[in-house]
């Protein structure tokens, strides 16, 4: 099939039935590329030969120097099927276009997954058939869960259990039917988790429902209202059946494929069995009578032996060509093999020595890839038309602010609008770095053979017109009286191409989009909405734009469109400076819709400090990290207060790719990096070998302590003690739900306080004056989010200088734990689900000796902590009510209560003075986990008059008191330094398995797991390694097996001790003064190492480090003195 060319693609585009957008999303390694490598050969963009060899849409170097995909790119296919109608004599031609997706499989570009899913309405979900379900795995099925698309299950490599594992077809038949109950098995549990919610809102409708019967006797609510029953769902369409079609059997690389269907109209005839039965029977148990012809069921067998039909009839029949050609080659059943399937295979490539390509020859006309990947996305996939109508109520649905979305815009996009008078919907999943002189300006047309024809003839004129001057020229006499006086101009005037300097090849930026409704053509002006964008407030967040460009993408190249009308995907031009990295395009700037509102998956944990080598070109460095920014979905750009320029990448392998871009493409300069810098957290524990406490009042209990400010105005009596590390897990799970907590009771405040007004001032005030610093306190932890933006390595918008850097992330106050529940879409609690939850695991997870301190802590929560929603607590135990209970739906108290004996309202400090502690601790400034702190009592004597006060100088002191009391109380415990970690997945053969065991136990890891996948030679290990020692991992773990382990796949897994030491430990009693001596505790295994890394970010952060030499060898002082 000839290569498609611009006015075909034109044609096809605006028939949106003929669609198919579709993404291909895997695991790793599990052949992507290389079936998109076969799909291409079939528009004649590649050679056959050459699919699943030239990765073309591995377009990068770096790509095919690793074998790895790691940006999602895009094509246009073209595909004319041959249908015949019932009524029809003849088959008639049907064209389509399928827009085709390559997506990246490992962990560190899944944001690039979350780009590809949104574009999409179908999907092709590739399983290695020996690896089986891996991380990735499940991650690409709940993506394809969460948007609602529709995928085909194909199992790739096939190939390798006939040629690695060397199964038999019934072997083959078993393994097959597990890997798709496990695929199967993860569906079904989307689908439990799925009802579980919604019949846990269901019961939430039934209460409030009571209640209001229960208060109103005479309204009629019966069982049968609206939201009460329970109604029961079918999950049959959610499972994956070859009978269904949406399974195919693939083995990309050997460039065959087949579904059930292609076999059963195969078989049709020969057995003489309807195609829609033989459908239905080639898989699963049953079988072939032989005599009778019959198909039986298993209980029909009646103790014979006999192969299922899909073995006898599909696999024994591909396992023939195998055995025949790769393993044991046999001339005469070769021969005998082509003849019975019919296919015509030259002498040459009969007697070719080269076994491999003799295979591709033999599948390539008997079981094309193409033809069974293509008919399946057409035949099971939905068009545009019919897919939005069926995702687009449910995508709506969780949009930011969706019950104010304009009715006109809603109808459009439900009932796909595609004419011009529509209003135009567009999504820009991300934006794509393209050199300028790959634009349409300097791209090469295809031509058409009449085109090509007459630019031949045209040239050819051109020369014979150029040879006939020259020819008069030189047939015309020499005189020199007709000659014209010439001057003579030097060489150095005419400057040739070559001594030119070199044109600089700029970066543009051309936004990846689908367009949902209407038709948008070049020179249009739409509005851009960005990520924060609510129709509630349809000014904010608004910017007006042209299209300057439109482009429909082959892979690596862009060419030009004038128009492109609804349901398809393209390239757009002309948001330079307007959209940061994703956001939605509409007509209309009143009643749109945020498609950029819902969280994607991905998340920087990896932070590297840049600087250029030439600090005269440091404007250059930071123009190029805009650039990235823009152009990677998951790479961010901050700023810090120490003017360093911080970029945060999701892991090593993108650390490297967003390095290598921005010397190369985006910046072009000579830069230098810092050591990767990692997060860390610092969390407190009790352990039988504590110093004593350090307070002189002995009654006091551990942890706790009195401070008085320095002018003996207020003493506060202050605990602190380590949570239950079931508690830390659950605050850390719910995270979202504090947020949301929080956010709604900020809304309230903000109500509550333009219901008030500001008129209260002077003596109506309670407080006598100090309300203006409790004001800016106020102001101050309303902005802690942004300020934890210099600490927290999923930050985003802190110091982004781009064109609209408000818009700079939708995640800035959400840490890694935070982002990976959002990318989940875990479920938020409310807030009597989060309060009982929490008041269950205090009560059933505390150690005995502990159920009466943690009583009633639930309900005298104050605060959480850092940012409000970290897994740290503040607690009320004065008994006076002084701080706003946040869990305490009965409290009503908003800032003092009545009950209190001075009018003096200093919670606001030190709720601030808590939230500064736990972003930044004392053994190295990182943010505090699973910490409880405890106000027992604060006293102001009665005599106090806060008009007398000074007040920064009283907000000072009491902030410095609060600092030094949490800091003094958390020292009487043992502390710990928690690492951030990655929970690891690696599929080993068994004589690789002490080699991987050592690669990991040498870098902290700790092994969790060890299991040998069924049907299979392989184990897969699991385990947990520090983000820290992860850099270089996977090309020591390549080198040690000899690239016998596969790929290793990282997932965030939040923080855990590894080395279980206290960093200031030292010896007290008198067995460890034997052992170590006096200030042997450097000498103790894991001391030294903690101590290294807690002195390490110290350093790095200009803190002070206890015994650092700041001058070395300084043998003379510099004098003046010759």
């Amino acid at each position: 099939m000839p290569p498609i060319t611009a006015s075909q693609i034109a044609a096809l585009q605006k028939n949106s039935g003929n669609i198919r957008n579709i993404c291909i999303l895997a695991h790793v390694d599990h052949g992507k590329t290389s079936l998109s490598d076969c799909l291409l050969a079939t528009n004649g963009i590649i050679s056959p030969k050459l699919a699943g060899k030239i990765r073309y849409l591995d377009s990068r170097p770096d790509e095919q120097l690793r074998g790895i995909t790691m940006e999602s790119s895009a094509i246009s296919l073209f595909f004319k099927i041959m249908r015949r109608s019932q009524d029809a004599a003849e088959a008639t031609a049907e064209e389509y276009l399928i827009n085709l997706i390559d997506s990246p499989g490992h962990i560190d570009f899944s944001s690039e997954v979350s780009t590809a899913s949104r574009l999409c309405d179908g999907a092709l979900i590739l399983v290695d058939a020996v690896e089986g379900v891996c991380s990735q795995t499940e991650t690409v099925l709940r993506q394809t869960w969460i948007e609602h698309i529709r995928p085909i299950l194909v199992i790739n490599k096939l190939d390798r259990l006939i040629t690695e594992l060397r199964l038999t077809p019934s072997e083959a038949y078993i393994h097959i039917s597990k890997l798709l109950e496990q695929v199967n098995a993860v569906m079904g549990g989307f689908f439990a988790g799925e009802r579980m919610e919604e019949d846990l809102k269901r019961r939430e409708r039934a209460e409030k429902q009571s209640t209001r019967k229960a208060q109103d006797a005479n309204t009629d609510i019966g069982p049968d209202a609206e939201g009460v029953m329970f109604e029961e769902k079918d999950d049959e369409d959610i499972y994956f059946a070859p009978e269904k079609g949406n399974v195919i059997f693939s083995s990309a690389i050997d460039g065959w494929a087949f579904t059930v269907k292609q076999f059963a109209s195969i078989y049709e005839r020969k057995l003489g069995f309807k195609n829609s039965i033989l459908e239905k029977v080639l898989w699963g148990d049953f079988y072939l009578d032989p005599k009778t012809k019959r198909v039986l069921g298993q209980k029909h067998l009646k103790g014979r032996t006999l192969k299922p039909m899909f073995v006898q009839l599909v696999l024994d029949s591909i396992w023939a060509v195998y055995e025949s050609t790769v393993i044991k080659r046999d001339q005469e059943k070769i021969e005998k093999i082509v003849k019975s399937l019919n296919l015509k295979v030259l002498p040459r490539e009969m007697k070719s020595k080269d076994t491999r390509a003799l295979l591709m020859t033999i599948f390539s006309q008997w079981l094309p890839l193409s033809t069974a990947v293509l008919v399946s996305v057409i035949e099971q996939l939905p068009s545009p038309p019919a897919g939005q109508k069926q995702r687009i109520p449910l995508i709506l649905d969780g949009t930011p602010g969706h019950n104010d979305i304009s009715p006109s815009v809603r109808d459009a996009l439900v009932n796909f609008t595609k004419s011009k008078e529509a209003p135009v919907v567009a999504y820009v999943s991300k934006m794509v770095a393209v050199p300028e002189s790959e634009l349409k300006k300097n791209c090469r047309v295809q031509l058409t053979a009449e085109e090509m024809r007459e630019l031949g003839r045209q040239k050819r004129q051109q020369i014979a017109r150029k040879l006939a001057e020259e020819a008069n020229a030189a047939s015309e006499p020499a005189t020199d009286h007709a000659t014209p006086p010439t001057t003579e101009i030097p060489d150095t005037q005419i400057p040739s191409a070559e001594d030119a300097p070199p044109v600089e090849d700029k970066e543009r930026l051309i936004g990846f989009a689908r367009l949902y409704s209407g038709t948008i053509k070049v020179g249009q002006e739409l509005y851009v909405l960005g990520p924060k964008y609510n129709p509630s407030s349809p000014t904010e967040h608004v910017q007006k734009v042209t299209v300057t460009e439109l482009y429909y993408m082959m892979g690596r190249d862009l060419q030009v469109l004038d128009e492109v009308p609804a349901g398809n995907v393209f390239g757009i031009g002309g948001l330079e400076g307007k959209l940061l990295k994703n956001g939605t395009l509409c007509s209309v700037n009143q009643g749109g819709v945020n498609f950029a509102g819902i969280g994607m998956g991905g998340t920087p944990i990896v932070r590297v400090a840049l600087e250029p080598k030439n600090p005269s070109e440091l404007n250059k460095m930071i123009d190029g990290l805009k650039m990235l920014e823009q152009a990677d979905p998951c790479a961010e750009y901050i700023v810090q207060d120490t003017g360093e320029h911080v970029i945060l990448t999701a892991g090593e392998l993108h650390l490297e790719r967003c390095l290598k871009d921005l010397r190369e493409r985006f910046a072009k300069i000579e830069i230098q990096a810092s050591p990767p810098i990692v997060p860390y957290r610092e969390t407190i524990v009790s352990v039988p070998d504590m110093a004593p406490p350090k307070e002189k009042d002995k009654d006091l209990p551990r942890g706790t302590t009195v401070g008085v400010t320095p002018s003996s105005n207020i003493s506060i009596k202050i605990q602190t003690r380590p949570l239950p590390a079931a508690v830390t897990q659950y605050l850390i799970r719910n995270s979202l739900a504090i947020k949301k907590m929080n956010s709604e009771y900020a809304e309230r405040e903000s109500v509550n306080r333009r219901a008030r007004g500001r008129g209260n001032t002077g003596g109506n005030r309670r407080d006598g004056g100090q309300g203006v610093e409790n004001d800016e306190i106020k102001d101050e932890q309303s902005g802690e989010a942004n300020e934890q933006q210099k600490i927290e390595p999923a930050s985003a918008a802190g110091g982004t200088t781009t064109a609209e850097p408000k818009e700079a992330a939708t995640k800035n106050d959400l840490d890694e734990n935070d982002a990976v529940l959002e990318a989940n879409k875990t479920r938020v609690l409310t807030l009597a689900e989060f309060k009982k939850g929490l008041q269950e695991v205090f009560e059933n997870e505390c150690p005995p000796n502990e159920k009466d301190t943690w009583a009633n802590v639930v309900n005298n929560i104050a605060a959480f902590g850092p940012r409000r929603i970290g897994p740290n607590i503040l607690v009320d135990a004065t008994g006076t009510g002084l701080f706003r209970h946040l869990l305490n739906t009965n409290s009503t108290s908003n800032a003092i209560a009545e009950t209190t004996s001075h009018s003096l309202d200093i919670s606001p400090i030190l709720l601030h003075s808590f939230q500064l502690f736990t972003a930044s601790g004392p053994l190295c400034a990182e943010p505090l986990q699973g910490v409880a702190i405890f106000i027992h009592s604060i006293t102001i004597p009665e005599m106090l008059d806060p008009s007398t006060l000074n007040p920064r100088q009283f907000r000072g002191e009491l902030l410095t008191l609060a600092a030094s009391a949490y800091k003094s109380t958390f020292s009487d415990w043992s502390p710990r330094l928690l690492l951030a970690v990655y929970i690891v997945t690696i599929l080993v053969p068994p004589a690789a398995l002490g080699r991987v065991y050592t690669v990991i136990t040498r870098r902290r890891g700790r092994i969790l797991s060890e299991e040998m996948r069924e049907g299979t030679p392989y184990f897969t290990i699991t385990a947990t390694l520090p983000v820290k020692e992860s850099f270089g991992f996977s090309d020591e773990l390549r080198k040690r097996t000899s690239g016998e382990a596969a790929s290793p796949q990282m997932v965030w897994g939040g923080y855990e001790v590894v080395v279980d030491e206290d960093p200031w430990w030292t010896p007290l009693t008198e067995e460890e003064l034997e052992d170590w001596g006096e200030g042997g505790g450097v000498e103790k295994e894991g001391v030294a190492t903690v101590r290294g890394w807690v002195e390490e970010v110290r350093m790095r952060k200009g803190l002070f480090v206890q015994g650092r030499k700041l001058v070395v060898g300084a043998e003379k002082q510099k004098t003046l003195k010759r």
